[in-house]
């Protein structure tokens, strides 16, 4: 008689061969020496915003925190101007977040 493996031997080793591991996101603020945040420049912060409008996480985008907390108040300060909007209907409407006529 051959001997059977477990099934609970077997479903631990699938597991760890499907196991993934990210890669290490950097700070594109830190490392790009010549990159800033500046509410003016709507096309460099729609980058950071969602389809939904929405300002996308750390573990998103891979910004530092020092940087993430930066980058939230020049967004929030360009939809105060209206040069970002606010919710997902207008980004439908014009075609994209940041984009100049």
């Amino acid at each position: 008689m051959a001997k059977q493996k477990s099934t609970r031997a077997i479903s631990n080793k699938r597991r760890s061969e499907r196991r993934y591991v990210a890669k290490r996101k950097f700070c594109s603020f830190c490392t790009g020496k010549g990159k800033t945040i500046d509410y003016k420049e709507p096309v460099t912060l729609g980058g950071y915003i969602s389809g939904g409008g929405k300002i996308e996480p750390r573990r998103k985008t891979g910004t530092c925190a020092k940087h993430q907390r930066t980058l939230a108040v020049a967004i929030k300060r360009a939809r105060h101007l209206a040069l970002l909007p606010y919710v997902e209907a207008h980004i439908r409407e014009t075609g994209g977040v940041g984009v100049r006529d």
